[in-house]
């Protein structure tokens, strides 16, 4: 079911829709590439369609894990800054960062299952929030980063020939 078939007045049914469109679309952008192209920098930055992979499973597992779930970023094992998240190792693959990715929209969906969206977390370091406020935030991200990442994709293939 797409995010434009869920009930309009059942906001967190909307809100779990759009964020699971958005995972979606992020991991799409990886679709038949080669491992040297998801790692490929086309920007100034050390930004890459692998790296934004990484960073967007970082940032949920800050929000969802970290924030709401109320485990410390050290404890969950997870890069301590923004820049950090989106460092590639050499064992980084398509498939292993896919994997990772998916793996932490699994343990989100389980954190937040039972949570009403008014509910106040209190993981953050900027202080507390209301799940709603976390949900949306990390929309905003994905939305942003699929941007990002649409562009990337397009000047990939279009090296391509």
């Amino acid at each position: 079911m797409g995010s434009f078939d869920v009930l309009l007045d059942d906001e967190r049914a909307q809100l779990d829709a759009f964020l699971e469109d958005y995972r979606r679309a992020v991991e799409l952008t990886l679709e038949g590439l080669t491992e040297e192209e998801s790692r490929r920098r086309l920007v100034p930055s050390a930004t890459t369609l692998l790296g934004l992979l990484k960073h967007v499973t970082w940032m949920q597992r800050v929000w969802f894990e970290a924030c709401v779930g109320g485990v410390s970023r050290e404890a969950l094992g997870l890069a301590q800054s923004v820049d950090e998240s989106f460092q590639l190792t050499g064992d980084d693959t398509i498939a292993s960062v896919l994997a990772a990715h998916r793996d932490a929209c699994t343990r989100a969906r389980a954190v937040v299952a039972d949570i009403p969206l008014d509910t106040i977390v209190t993981g953050h370091q900027a202080g507390p929030r209301t799940l709603r406020w976390v949900m949306l935030q990390v929309l905003r991200e994905l939305a942003h980063h699929c941007g990002h990442a649409d562009i990337l994709r397009e000047q990939i293939l279009a090296a391509r020939g």
